[in-house]
């Protein structure tokens, strides 16, 4: 048998922080990161969201400066609402300026860059990988990992960083709460005639909300919400057609616009595990909740269970408590649910909100839009809350654990 103080099954972005969050606070400590798949940078060119208070996390990491040079700050948004058919889109709230001096809101970074600095950042930890679990036990004093080729894992914690179909989640007996949105998130990389200047569009239109995101140099990460029905067409287009459609989509905000990728596409839905926590397993990521994309804050929810796990574990094992133990994991728990309750309810209000062309809903929806645009405090406290600085765990305020 394998000893070690935490298992972390799951080698994407949030299992990656984890594992690093821990050997980085706490000298000594035995981490092991488990994947089905060997461990690998990211093969496309796609890029995620990430808030000021998670790029905190990377800093205080010491993995930011390994990301920032392919990183694109946002250093605005522009908010627009359209009807079926509309030519005109008209601008009802923007948000400009930084979250504090010198820092932006969010940064656009490459997932091949944020990937592999993770990965180098690893090193020392053990990686099983790739490597199947067989079946999985949390009674007694130790968890038990036993994997299909025979070896036998054991810690006192076991963390569940594998996706939205976790399968730890599923042998723990955890359900999940939510709904499909019969919508489909479409994804791409584009070029485009006009600089962007850092700024991120979202237009808002009756199938859902249309977001184009600055990357480095004339480029922009397209993340568009479409209906499930209308999805297959949009998937099969050629490239020349579909970059004349985005363009449309976009009213030429950033002029002629390029395909640098294939559009792919994924389901989206509401999807909330009824506990974070089990018997010596806590639950990370995409295996504890999925969010709708509408405000970019699917990646960011993850990160920051890591800052709040890696707190709650090392606080404990400096103490020299069970970090395993159920009042140890129902802290960790006790964190994350509101802030993720909260952000679930936002975004599927704001979906709901948003996607659809009735009249009457639409002008009270661009009303308060505009009240919003105009009430300063108001956008101060909404863009410090997507931001991640608006208090919690030490590290998304980039102090050390």
């Amino acid at each position: 048998m394998e000893r070690f103080d935490v298992i972390i099954v799951g080698g994407g972005p949030v299992g990656l922080t984890l594992a690093l969050a821990l050997r980085r606070s706490l000298a000594g400590i035995r981490v092991a990161l488990v994947d089905r798949r060997p461990l690998s940078v990211p093969g496309d060119n796609r890029a995620s969201a990430i808030a000021a208070g998670v790029r905190r996390i990377f800093e205080a990491l010491g993995v930011w400066d390994a990301m920032a040079d392919d990183s694109q700050p946002i250093t605005a948004m522009r908010i627009t609402d359209s009807g079926s058919g509309d030519i005109a889109r008209p601008l009802f709230l923007q948000f400009d300026g930084d979250v504090a001096p010198g820092e932006p809101f969010a940064h656009m970074v490459p997932n091949q860059a944020s990937g592999a600095a993770l990965l180098a950042a690893v090193e020392g930890t053990a990686v099983l990988a790739p490597a199947e679990i067989a079946d999985w036990t949390g009674e007694g004093a130790s968890a038990r990992l036993t994997l299909v080729d025979g070896r036998v894992l054991s810690a006192p914690l076991v963390v569940a960083a594998d996706g939205a179909q976790s399968a730890l989640r599923q042998r723990a007996g955890i359900g999940v709460v939510g709904h499909d949105y019969h919508q489909t998130g479409l994804v791409a990389t584009i070029g485009h005639e006009l600089a962007h200047d850092g700024v991120a569009y979202e237009h808002f239109r009756p199938a859902g909300p249309f977001a184009s995101l600055p990357l480095p140099g004339n480029r922009s990460s397209l993340v568009w919400t479409e209906a499930e029905a209308a999805a297959p067409h949009f998937l099969a287009m050629d490239p020349e057609a579909l970059a004349a459609e985005i363009e449309a989509v976009m009213g030429s905000t950033l002029g002629a616009v390029t395909l640098e990728d294939r559009l792919s596409g994924f389901p989206l839905r509401l999807q909330i595990a009824r506990s974070f926590i089990g018997p010596r397993l806590a639950l990370v990521g995409d295996a504890a909740h999925v969010v709708h994309p509408i405000a970019g804050q699917g990646l960011n929810l993850g990160l920051k269970d890591v800052a709040a796990l890696a707190e709650v574990v090392v606080d404990a094992m400096r103490l020299g408590l069970d970090h395993g133990a159920a009042d140890v994991l129902g802290r960790y728990q006790a964190w994350r649910r509101f802030d993720t309750a909260s952000m679930a309810m936002v975004t599927d209000g704001m979906n709901r909100l948003f996607s659809n062309d009735i009249a009457p809903l639409r002008a009270l929806r661009d009303l308060g839009l505009g009240l919003v645009d105009r009430t300063g405090p108001v956008k101060s406290a909404l863009i410090r809350a997507a931001s991640g600085i608006a208090g919690g765990p030490k590290l998304l305020s980039g102090m050390p654990i």
